[in-house]
């Protein structure tokens, strides 16, 4: 990829060590944009948590006031009325037994994976495939309900799935590049205000530990945020 002189000089004004404000940062990152197609921008948050005991795992989901700017692929394990509601809402597959085959052949063209409860008997068998690229359904993370047509309807909008990861990181999307600034600054906000909240009760020390905000091919900005 050939970079401009002025993205150049602008790479070479950042401080390896700079904090930044949330709002100043994603400013900085829309005037380093690399790419010619639009970037994904990214926030990492570690947590003081060890993620090894259950007491201490955050996971759960977010609803972007402003979505993704994306196209998310929904998938439903719903029977009846409530897979035809689940399609009509805009699910791109909706099924049961066969659906669960097919996943178990190798298909793995989708992003979100929701389960009506009394399909968990056949989607508790796709724990090995789905469990590693973090798309079991679980309740804490609104993907295991009886309203599949809700759930449906919200993660197509833009709400998000998070898990903390081994290190005690999580990784979250917070729309595209073309966003303006305000836009990612409510998007970004709203997740991490979600995280301060979900502090687990066992965890001790600084919870927030660093908050850093990225674009698809730009730099990581560390970040200021309350704790």
């Amino acid at each position: 990829m050939v970079i401009s002189r002025r993205t150049r000089e602008n790479f070479e004004k950042l401080e390896e060590d700079q904090v930044y404000e949330l709002a100043d940062a994603l400013s900085t990152l829309k005037g380093l944009r690399l790419a010619k197609f639009d970037e994904t921008v990214e926030v990492v948050a570690r947590l003081g948590v060890d993620p090894r005991k259950s007491d201490q795992m955050v996971r759960g989901a977010v609803s972007l006031p402003h979505g993704l700017g994306k196209t998310v692929r929904v998938i439903v394990f719903a029977e009846g009325d409530a897979a035809d509601q689940a399609s009509e809402a805009g699910a791109m597959e909706v099924g049961g037994d066969e659906l669960a085959k097919k996943i178990e052949g190798g298909w793995q063209d989708f992003d979100i994976v929701i389960a009506h409860p009394a399909m968990m008997k056949v989607v508790g068998r796709l724990g090995r495939v789905l469990g590693p690229q973090g798309k079991m359904p679980s309740p804490k993370s609104g993907t295991v309900t009886p309203d599949v047509v809700k759930a449906t309807t919200e993660f197509l909008a833009g709400k998000v799935e998070f898990r903390v990861d081994s290190a005690g990181n999580i990784h979250v999307p917070v729309g595209k590049a073309s966003f303006s600034a305000e836009k990612l600054v409510e998007n970004a906000s709203t997740f991490l205000d979600l995280i301060i909240s979900m502090r687990p009760a066992t965890a001790k020390g600084t919870y927030l530990r660093n908050v850093s905000i990225s674009t698809t091919m730009g730099p990581g900005l560390k970040v200021s945020y309350g704790s």
